[in-house]
């Protein structure tokens, strides 16, 4: 049986996760980006699930169907630029405010914008990713 000082931290996954998904958008997304970092931060069974209001909404099952879901985040924005995060952790759930900039893939217009995630976890892997978007209407626009 495992103790919590053997699991890696939350926090820790959280990190690599960020930093994955910035990485995988700035190589050019799907064909172009291995997945294999982001997929390492996830359960086998997790669930991602993003407004219906956005290009890419839905509901987006297991490593596979997160990959999908950047895929189409991809055809959408070339960049995605964090220029602040805050993180509150309690246990296996975190809370993570997302402010940052997205580059638009057709128009090259940048959004400003914030996200706040609430992200639970399953041992050292994420297990459920719900974003909440300051304004899903400006980033259907963008």
């Amino acid at each position: 049986m495992s103790t919590t000082s053997e699991r890696p931290p939350v926090r820790a996954v959280l990190d690599r996760f960020f930093g994955a998904e910035a990485a995988y958008l700035a190589a050019g997304g799907p064909g172009r980006a291995p997945f294999d970092d982001l997929a390492s931060c996830l359960t086998p069974d997790v669930t991602l699930v993003q407004a219906d209001g956005l290009p890419y909404g839905g509901v987006y099952r297991g490593p596979d169907g997160v990959e999908r879901f950047m895929a189409e985040m991809s055809r959408y924005w070339t960049s995605l630029d964090f220029l602040e995060q805050r993180f509150v952790i309690d246990g296996d759930t975190a809370v993570v405010f997302n402010r940052g900039t997205l580059t638009a893939r057709g128009s090259g217009r940048r959004l400003e914008t914030a996200v706040v995630q609430l992200m639970t976890f399953r041992g050292d892997r994420i297990a459920d990713i719900r974003p909440f978007y300051w304004d899903t209407l400006a980033v259907a626009r963008a």
